[in-house]
């Protein structure tokens, strides 16, 4: 048998960039070697995928503005740097594929030095920094839509538009259609994968205000661990079906059971809820990287996917928006109907083939 062609894939520790490495690894590996470099963060999202090669790299951020952090993350990149190019020798990938996120940024490097040619992937709207800097010395930046900002117009032709990077098992997932009822609606609460310590602050105290109004709802709530003891103890008052969690790694059981999400605006966390059509409540982190989620947030709610909801409004706006969505359905059923006109359901296929076309040369 011939040995198969390594690549490597190299992302950030967060859910958001390690997600799409997850799935795009498990697609390619029927074809080729594949490995992915992480850091710390991001290795325990890979206790469900032991039949994936994770390696993992020690990383810094370089970009803050506090001198003595901006030179230990100088250092740390420098001593990442060396160590990922120990590894890229020994195991010659043919291509590498920087899925964004600081901890990409010194494998890729690696890759220039070492003549491997490089691919990044951006899926939020606004360019990242590591790929921003990146970008010059790849080959070519997949983009989850034609309205990412941040490319300077010389890159153009280095673009590809391929949508959102998902697991496969995203499209298999079913979720049935709204039924206009009075039933109970089940909400589903997530912080993104660093979990939202305001959520588990203040959405609480929004579920209490709808039950004393007659408005229940079924919630399955990510908060933090801290956090538990305390949202438990209010939920249990109101008498409410409920289900809390800390950290999971697939998210799938609660999107096939809720009927709308309270969200986080990372990119895939978002793509994931369209493509399994669950309207949802989008509350963009304040301190994003270049405003990110917030820009995400708004691309979505123009293409009337989801309410926007900015977070310091979580207390005194949250309430109406939940009553209403208890009453009329039909603006759900709406937000349904309008994801099912997207689907990312061949951004794999579409970059496997980029990535043919990339180690035969032909970019």
């Amino acid at each position: 048998m011939d040995k198969k062609d390594c690549i490597v894939i190299a992302a950030g520790g967060t859910g958001g960039h390690v997600f799409p490495s997850i799935g795009l690894a498990n697609y390619l590996k029927k074809d080729y070697d594949v490995e992915i470099y992480t850091d710390e963060r991001g290795i325990k999202y890979f206790k469900n995928n032991n039949n994936l090669k994770v390696k993992t790299i020690k990383s810094g951020r370089v970009f803050g503005k506090n001198i003595i952090y901006f030179i230990i993350g100088i250092i740390k990149v420098l001593i990442s740097i060396i160590f990922s190019m120990t590894l890229l020798i020994k195991c010659k990938p043919k291509l590498i594929i920087g899925m964004g996120g600081y901890s990409s940024f010194p494998v890729c490097l690696s890759g220039f030095f070492l003549k491997i040619p490089i691919i990044i992937y951006e899926n939020n709207l606004v360019l990242g920094r590591a790929n921003k800097i990146l970008l010059p010395i790849s080959k070519k930046i997949l983009v989850s839509t034609s309205s990412i900002q941040g490319i300077h117009k010389k890159y153009k032709n280095k673009i590809n538009h391929i949508g959102y990077l998902l697991r496969e098992n995203i499209f298999g997932t079913k979720h049935g259609n709204l039924e206009v009822t009075e039933n109970n609606l089940s909400i589903l609460i997530i912080g993104g994968s660093q979990s939202a310590k305001v959520f588990g602050e203040q959405i609480p105290k929004v579920i209490k205000e709808c039950n004393n109004k007659g408005i229940k709802f079924n919630v399955y709530q990510q908060c933090l661990e801290s956090q538990k003891q305390d949202i438990q103890n209010i939920y249990d008052k109101l008498n409410i079906k409920f289900e809390l969690f800390s950290f999971c790694d697939d998210l799938l059981k609660y999107y096939q059971k809720s009927d709308i999400a309270i969200t986080r605006c990372g990119a895939s966390s978002i793509a994931e809820l369209i493509n399994i059509r669950v309207p949802f409540i989008a509350i963009p982190l304040p301190s994003s990287v270049d405003n990110h989620q917030s820009e995400n947030a708004k691309y979505f709610n123009e293409k009337s996917y989801c309410f926007l909801l900015d977070q310091k409004f979580i207390l005194s706006k949250l309430f109406d928006i939940l009553q209403d969505a208890h009453r009329d359905r039909k603006k759900l059923y709406s937000f349904k109907q309008k994801m099912s006109q997207h689907s990312d359901k061949e951004t794999l296929m579409k970059t496997k083939q980029i990535i043919e076309d990339c180690l035969n040369g032909k970019i």
